[in-house]
């Protein structure tokens, strides 16, 4: 009850202090042209080879062979000879603003901190970031901003606090206080974290997800067990938030998710971050990383106390045995046709924004997806199950101007995304 009362305490007063609007500031209008490079544009499309993208202020205005897509005359022309540019990565299931370091405390949660992490993850060409919970007045005030022309960090789009209630009224009563808030999703919790915790009954997520409907919103569910993805699909559930990731997926659960075209976002970097740190991760010496690592938190995660603690951490060893699973259940998801939405979980200790994301597409491919199917989900995808697929995702006329040029093909080698030139978001260079 008292966690209810906070999540409720947070929607009124920061609904006091936002106002919710679309940006008022003028579109840009210059036009530049990226021309001679290869372009991947999210879709299911071939690579286009010497491709032009003519950018309009914020947005694209044409893409496609060098051939068939005329330059405006008075349009700044910029080289790309032997780079490839893809959409920036949309991230479906990430977190911001109440981390500093390896410490994640709610009065974190500024204004300051999240234009720094959003900074991060564009930087790391992470252009969109659905934030699932957790997020208070200060995510609510910056999505805000996301159509402005000057944008340099990454789109953020946020689900407030996660609903918890000890009686279905409770629950309704929390969903109705957070869509006064018009959060971009209400998210749940359904999980006991290896039997540690009580677990959300299916009474209280019908009850929520029944209302959030009502209120014209969708609901996306942390979850672990198969059994509960089921029970929440049946109740309607319209996002599986993880992976299903103790027993292997069956055609029953398949079938659930087609009926309504659920997606499920795997995260496997999530199981990842639990174990790895028993001993030093070889990515600490990847330079990419490094370039937005904290010394101090590497050391931090190198002290021998802090790795023996992870090697003798049950649930870790769990979550690594996990991993597999999680694994398995992406290639057959995907094998039968279900949507994968690439997300991370990236935001809580541990869980690098921006890098995480590129060692995420990794994972999708030793899962089974090829490179080209791992950026499908990490773009066009990711935004079509986030319902943002009209503004992001793909590089296409009028989609914003969110894309990463790249030395190096990743359709050759999938950590080739990591060879980032540049990065631009509403057009505008971040990196």
């Amino acid at each position: 009850m008292a966690a209810q009362r906070l999540a409720l305490n947070f929607i009124v007063a920061a609904g006091a202090a936002v106002v919710l609007q679309a940006s008022t500031q003028a579109p840009q209008t210059a036009l530049t042209a990226f021309a001679r490079f290869t372009l991947i544009d999210g879709s299911a499309a071939a690579p286009v080879p010497d491709a032009v993208l003519v950018v309009r202020g914020q947005r694209i205005a044409a893409a496609g062979p060098a051939s068939r897509t005329p330059v405006p005359d008075d349009a700044q022309r910029i080289d790309l000879s032997g780079r490839t540019v893809m959409p920036g990565l949309v991230n479906a299931h990430g977190h911001a603003g109440s981390t500093v370091g390896l410490e994640s405390r709610p009065e974190l949660y500024t204004e300051e901190n999240l234009r720094r992490q959003l900074a991060l993850y564009a930087r790391y060409g992470v252009t969109t970031v659905v934030s699932l919970g957790d997020d208070r007045e200060a995510g609510f005030r910056l999505r805000v901003e996301n159509d402005s022309a000057d944008l340099r960090r990454s789109r953020l789009y946020v689900a407030g606090p996660v609903i918890v209630g000890s009686t279905p009224e409770e629950a309704r009563a929390a969903v109705d206080a957070a869509a006064a808030f018009k959060p971009d999703w209400i998210k749940i919790r359904v999980d006991d974290n290896l039997g540690t915790t009580a677990k959300m009954p299916p009474e209280i997520y019908t009850a929520v997800i029944e209302r959030a409907h009502q209120r014209g919103l969708r609901v996306a569910a942390h979850m672990f067990y198969l059994a509960d993805a089921k029970g929440l699909l049946r109740a309607g559930v319209d996002f599986l938030a993880h992976s299903v990731r103790d027993a292997d997926v069956d055609r029953e659960l398949i079938d659930l998710m087609k009926a309504r075209d659920v997606c499920l976002s795997p995260t496997l970097m999530r199981e990842v971050s639990t174990f790895v740190y028993k001993t030093r991760p070889a990515f600490f010496d990847d330079p990419f990383f490094r370039s937005g690592a904290e010394p101090k938190v590497l050391a931090a995660l190198e002290e021998p106390s802090r790795q023996a603690a992870v090697g003798k951490d049950r649930a870790a060893q769990h979550y690594k045995r996990a991993l597999d699973v999680a694994r398995r259940n992406a290639r057959a998801l995907h094998a039968a046709g279900v949507r994968l939405a690439f997300g991370t979980d990236t935001g809580p200790p541990g869980r690098f924004q921006g890098y995480f994301e590129h060692l995420e597409l990794e994972e999708m491919v030793k899962a089974g997806l090829t490179p080209s199917q791992a950026i499908i989900a990490a773009t066009s995808e990711a935004a079509r199950c986030m319902g943002l697929a009209d503004r992001v995702g793909t590089l296409q006329p009028d989609r914003y101007a969110d894309f990463i040029v790249l030395a190096k093909n990743p359709l050759e080698d999938i950590r080739q995304t990591r060879t980032i030139d540049s990065v631009r978001i509403a057009g505008n260079s971040v990196r």
